[in-house]
């Protein structure tokens, strides 16, 4: 049995978006420098895929101040955590087909 291309999500075909769901998922929530350090990303990189992300309506942003600093807290949305479960989902099944009985 083959796994339709289909079932993957391209969103999650690059490596930081992929980091990047996989914290959202497993948080409530994170921020920009704490994203930015945690998965050693540049700021120009990461605001980026955090765009393609929030394009697909993957993950919500919010914004605020702390003091009169700004700050941006991403967020895994219901969307986003559904797509991530399917892509995974999919890479499971790949990955039992690979298996000798």
């Amino acid at each position: 049995m083959k796994i339709p291309l289909e079932q993957f999500d391209k969103a999650f075909e690059n490596r930081l978006r992929l980091q990047i769901m996989s914290v959202l998922v497993a948080n409530e929530s994170y921020d920009f420098n704490s994203l930015k350090e945690l998965l050693n990303a540049t700021d120009g990189n990461l605001a980026s895929h955090l765009k393609a992300l929030e394009k697909e309506q993957y993950i919500t942003v919010e914004k605020s101040f702390i003091g009169r600093k700004p700050n941006t807290r991403y967020s895994a949305s219901a969307t986003g955590r559904n797509a991530f479960k399917k892509h995974l989902e999919a890479l499971e099944n790949l990955i039992r087909q690979q298996k000798k009985n």
